[in-house]
């Protein structure tokens, strides 16, 4: 899963569909905000510049619609803007161009309502992380639709050199919980990172990596290291 964040200048309808070209199985396109709490430094800037140039989710969601893509498209968004909309015209501005949503500081023990309002066919991701007890983990697998984020490290997004081995010992802990699919998010920063997680994973999310160089206009060796990770995982 290839993730960009959406209104940042160049990512359009023809890099979503580059990146679907790249071999992604799926993209997560992140809705800006301005205080994401979750992200390191490159996610951060692509937000804030994303927000300087006027981006809105109306806009990113008719990117989109315009990218017509074959893969599933998830959102990853902060609470406070899902709540500005209203739980239940978020969703139903999404379906249909959204397979699902990441909403990562919304705790599993308050989505009652946020569950409520979206549809069973709707993906609401739930993010586990490391060091979680065994009876949370069990919480976040009942509740999340589509795949769990499994969270490969403690701290915010952006590239290791290496992956951690908590990110093993989570999905091990899941594996048990659910039949969906553990993804593994957060620093994996390299292609060997990638095939490395794929090994006991379902699959990778990866973000900063991807991000950097769209920072820089770089457009096609985004989309070349998008290939080199789908290369890389097989």
């Amino acid at each position: 899963m290839a993730y960009v964040t959406g209104g940042l200048p160049g990512v359009d309808a023809e890099l979503l569909r580059g990146l679907q070209d790249a071999g992604a199985d799926a993209i997560e396109v992140g809705i800006p905000f301005s205080d994401p709490v979750m992200d390191g430094p490159v996610i951060q800037q692509a937000s804030q510049r994303a927000l300087q140039s006027g981006a809105t989710f109306e806009g990113i969601l008719a990117e989109v619609r315009s990218a017509a893509l074959d893969v599933p498209v998830v959102a990853m968004t902060y609470l406070n803007p899902v709540l500005a909309m209203g739980f239940g015209r978020f969703v139903e501005a999404a379906s249909g161009l959204l397979s699902g949503v990441i909403v990562p500081d919304l705790p599993v023990d308050e989505a009652e309502s946020w569950l409520a309002a979206a549809p069973a066919a709707f993906a609401t991701v739930f993010l586990a992380a490391p060091g979680t007890s065994k009876a949370r983990l069990a919480e976040v697998a009942e509740a999340s639709r589509g795949f769990v984020y499994c969270v490969s490290t403690f701290g915010v997004t952006g590239e290791r050199s290496s992956l951690a081995a908590t990110a093993r010992t989570l999905v091990e802990e899941l594996r048990p919980l659910t039949d969906m699919p553990l993804l593994v998010g957060v620093g994996v920063g390299t292609p060997e990172a990638a095939a490395e997680a794929c090994g006991f994973a379902d699959g990778v999310v990866v973000g900063s990596a991807l991000v950097r160089p769209l920072l820089d206009g770089d457009r096609a060796g985004m989309l070349d290291l998008a290939k080199g990770f789908r290369s890389a995982i097989g």
